[in-house]
């Protein structure tokens, strides 16, 4: 976490003030999520007025941690700022094995089964949730999750539904079909010797990030040779230092390289080969589908699935955001990110109670 201030200083002086980003306070802090597990959480709220309604919980997803996900230094890099300024009490956490959070099991060598699993994540977003109804008296959170942190956040959702007032579900899988073609069991990701199953020994426990790997996925889904027309090179700086400076060991390594655990990979696996994990039909919040056009992790089948099984959902609402990636809250504003943001304040304005869709 020191490293990561370090550096988010450095950011500020080599681009300057950001206007937007002066508005908010951020405070860091971390809670037992477990007897031998303490979790990494950022707060992050307007110095201003505040808007009456539930804290809202921003969960990143396989690779890249809470911060480099969600708040970085730049202006357009910080979906956490653009919320706080409209008045929302802001919470981001990294999960066990990620970012600031503790790493069980990341001290010793790769090779091993994969760490930290949709099950674990769903009782460290229990522990985030409790803590923030104890910080602010609120009695429902909101929760907003990004690719596999959709999936963990729906999971949750159904496994404590009267916890959740919103949930925005980002470009995430449900597990509708088979046959995917970067995840499932015709990708690198499936075993050679049994395709119906992961292969964990490629992936091990935990996986090495280099800042170059982040680019390769964006790169391809921007729909334009000119990937600077897409998105800002600052937020893309800034993405891949910060997503370094997660992990305090980074910069020992040649290149540097940040560690992920492999569990988000394999659960990720299965639900691209057509096994849902949890069940939506448990959850009684306001709910919102959002899925980039060009988006390489979800489907359309997963969203029209998804639909279906909300059969006890206050209201859902499914949007498709045209030509955008899955990187949209990092892309340009007229790259889809005005509409991404547009979206979700909306979504979040309106109480479970309200009539309208």
């Amino acid at each position: 976490m020191q490293r990561l201030a370090v550096y988010c200083a450095t950011i500020a002086a080599t681009f300057g003030a950001v206007p937007a980003l002066a508005e908010v306070e951020r405070k860091d802090f971390r809670i037992n999520a477990a007897p031998d597990i303490e979790l990494a959480i950022r707060e992050v709220q307007n110095r201003g007025p505040k808007r009456n309604g539930p804290p809202i919980v921003l969960v990143h997803g396989a690779r890249v941690p809470g911060i480099a996900s969600f708040d970085l230094p730049v202006e357009g890099g910080s979906l956490a700022a653009d919320l706080a300024t409209r008045g929302y009490q802001v919470f981001i956490v990294d999960a066990r094995g990620y970012g600031g959070s503790d790493r069980p099991g990341q001290d010793g060598p790769q090779e091993g089964r994969p760490l930290t699993h949709s099950n674990e994540v769903a009782r460290d977003i229990d522990a985030v949730v409790e803590a923030i109804r104890d910080r602010t008296d609120s009695r429902q959170v909101s929760l907003l999750g990004w690719a596999t942190g959709g999936h963990w956040a729906g999971m949750y959702a159904s496994l404590f539904p009267e916890k959740v007032s919103h949930l925005v579900i980002y470009n995430a899988l449900y597990g509708a079909t088979s046959g995917h073609p970067t995840l499932g069991a015709d990708s690198e990701n499936a075993d050679p010797n049994d395709r119906r199953r992961f292969n964990a020994a490629k992936f091990g426990a935990y996986r090495l990030n280099t800042a170059a790997s982040l680019m390769p996925s964006w790169d391809k889904s921007i729909p334009a040779d000119d990937k600077q027309s897409w998105r800002d090179p600052a937020v893309v700086e800034a993405y891949q230092h910060a997503a370094l400076a997660s992990d305090p060991i980074a910069d020992g390594r040649e290149p540097a390289a940040f560690r992920s655990p492999s569990g988000a990979m394999e659960d990720s696996f299965y639900l691209a080969s057509g096994r849902q994990l949890w069940d939506a039909a448990s959850i009684t919040a306001r709910v919102l589908i959002i899925r980039s056009e060009n988006d390489f992790w979800s489907r359309p089948d997963d969203v029209k699935m998804l639909e279906g099984r909300l059969v006890n959902a206050a209201r859902v609402r499914s949007v498709t955001i045209p030509d955008a990636t899955h990187y949209v809250h990092l892309d340009r504003s007229e790259r889809g990110r005005s509409q991404f943001i547009a979206e979700v304040v909306s979504f979040l304005s309106k109480s479970v109670s309200t009539a309208s869709p």
